[in-house]
């Protein structure tokens, strides 16, 4: 890295904040992901951090680059929905980086979601789970779950969306917590209703406790499939650097809200 801090590109670093789980298979796969952002750009300089169970957190790799004499780093949230964490969690995190390093320059990104790339990724999974779409199968599109309302519709919207792209005989959300209905209530009503037959798209960008919650409820209540977590799709590495360029090139004084690029 130079004195400037920049990467080799002349370009800001960029760090990637993930959840973080105590399940290992979670920070594989975002490992996995962001090993796939780096072969595409090879020249971006870029990090991962996690909000919470993995290591380095989210501040101490964004001071660590300070350190390291960065002026100006791009922090990525990597999550599918604005709600919580974007909203709350980092710009909090943020807020201690600027007192702790006031001359550091902090960009901040949107979260990955909304966005079609995600739904591009969705259907790559369910074709890779032996699905394509089909007038006679049901579909659940599956999240984590939010207390934020507006999160929860966000899945609700995606839904209406890959309903389109189909033809599915119906698309509906789910949620693994905090929400209704549940993966497993979903897969009920639809069979229920008369589906011949219901799948479940995971909505999830790595495996870990709410991918296997989404599986569970799902077979339980007799779904054909249910999807794998996004994780490294080819999509989400494309959409990583979407975010990171519209960060770059957003006006920096724009106060973080989640969708798009914004300083923290």
């Amino acid at each position: 890295m130079s004195a400037g801090g920049e990467g080799p590109d002349g370009g800001a670093p960029l760090i990637a904040v993930a959840h973080g789980s105590q399940d290992e298979r979670s920070s594989r796969a975002v490992e996995r992901l962001f090993e796939r952002v780096r072969r595409l750009r090879p020249e971006l300089d870029v990090r991962v951090a996690y909000l919470d169970h993995v290591e380095p957190g989210a501040e101490e790799a964004i001071t660590g680059l300070a350190a390291e004499g960065a002026g100006e780093v791009v922090v990525l949230p990597t999550l599918l929905t604005a709600a919580y964490h974007s909203k709350v969690d980092l710009p909090e995190v943020l807020g201690q980086v600027r007192e702790s390093c006031p001359w550091l320059r902090v960009r901040y990104g949107g979260t990955l979601g909304p966005h079609p790339l995600l739904l591009d990724a969705v259907e790559r999974r369910l074709a890779e789970a032996g699905l394509a779409s089909d007038p006679g199968t049901a579909l659940v599109l599956a999240c984590a779950g939010s207390s934020d309302a507006g999160a929860n519709a966000t899945i609700g919207e995606l839904a209406s969306q890959l309903a389109v792209r189909g033809p599915w005989a119906e698309v509906v959300p789910a949620f693994a917590s905090a929400a209704s209905p549940t993966p497993g209530e979903a897969v009920a009503r639809l069979r229920g209703s008369g589906a011949e037959r219901v799948a479940v798209a995971s909505y999830l960008l790595a495996p870990g406790f709410f991918a296997d919650r989404v599986s569970d409820q799902a077979f339980a209540e007799g779904a054909v499939a249910v999807s794998p977590a996004l994780a490294d799709a080819p999509e989400i590495a494309r959409l990583v650097l979407a975010r990171y360029d519209e960060a770059l090139s957003a006006d920096p004084s724009v106060v973080p809200s989640g969708g798009g690029a914004h300083r923290g």
